[in-house]
């Protein structure tokens, strides 16, 4: 098997988001949907809160992505609103290691924005990038059984739920040849 390619932070475009890597300049956005949802954020992403306290571990956070993007570990997208630009929560994708061409997707988006359809879009678009860019086979998701909206995104997409991966969390895997 051969290296995942090497790629330059990506961009992404849906019809109505963009979803790009994050600019250090992007903390005090990213600081502040945090911050205000860290209560409601805490269950299902208990590392992503607890490393982002304060502005500062955001902009360190931010930097982090970065260079794990470099290293081909964690690709982090920041979701944005194409219209006006406004930050709606990130996604990601952690592919398992540079030689297996599998991946996990990760994604939240601040409570204004849940229920318009920005999670399918943003998680489609990380599919497809993944399948023709990364040529993964395999993606998996984990969501939590209360979280039906993440539960029907995944479904919407072709995602199968699989089994349970920890007590009380969801797994889900989308395959292609």
């Amino acid at each position: 098997m051969t290296l995942l390619p090497l790629l330059a932070p990506t961009p992404l475009r849906t019809a109505r988001l963009l979803l790009r890597p994050y600019l250090l300049t992007d903390a005090s956005a990213f600081f502040a949907l945090l911050d205000a949802e860290a209560a409601r954020l805490q269950p299902a992403f208990p590392r992503r809160v607890a490393a982002v306290r304060t502005y500062a571990d955001a902009e360190q956070q931010l930097r982090l992505f970065t260079e794990q993007w470099r290293q081909r570990r964690l690709l982090v997208w920041g979701i944005w609103q194409l219209g006006t630009g406004q930050y709606l929560g990130d996604i990601s994708l952690q592919p398992d290691s540079p030689r297996i061409r599998t991946g996990e997707i990760g994604y939240y988006l601040a409570a204004a924005a849940e229920g318009q359809g920005y999670a399918r879009e943003a998680l489609a678009a990380v599919v497809d990038f993944a399948f023709a860019m990364l040529h993964a086979r395999q993606l998996t998701l984990r969501c939590r059984p209360d979280n039906q909206r993440s539960q029907a995104t995944a479904e919407a997409l072709g995602f199968q739920r699989t089994g349970i991966d920890e007590p009380g969390i969801w797994h889900y895997t989308l395959s292609r040849a």
